[in-house]
């Protein structure tokens, strides 16, 4: 299910264009475009939901099989020696779009915390 307000669906749905680096049936790969390192991914589940408290068994099926893309989509992209996710929770943690989504950063030696 999506939701018709939200900005990453409506990139899944092709209403907003993205730089798409992978996609299937379950994901959507693309860049961010206020990139933060010289590789910036946003990894996102095609089932619209916001944070991960809100998960049910499909849409966890979905994390999985994201996180077991991630790794070949990260080396593809230029992150073979290592990559940063980041998974934002709430407001609190600074969470903009409001469907749960995941950053790969890479592509270069990233500051520590």
């Amino acid at each position: 299910m999506n939701d018709k307000n939200c900005l990453f669906c409506k990139i899944i749905s092709g209403g907003i264009p993205s730089a798409k680096v992978y996609e299937d049936e379950k994901m959507l790969v693309f860049k961010d475009i206020a990139p933060k390192a010289k590789v910036h991914l946003l990894a996102i589940p095609k089932t619209h939901f916001s944070l991960l408290s809100d998960m049910d068994a499909g849409s966890a099926e979905a994390v999985k099989h994201i996180l077991t893309k991630i790794p070949e989509i990260a080396k593809e992209n230029g992150c073979a020696n290592g990559y940063r996710l980041i998974v934002n929770q709430g407001d609190d943690a600074g969470q903009e779009v409001k469907h749960l989504h995941f950053h790969i950063l890479g592509g270069e030696k990233l500051n520590l915390f």
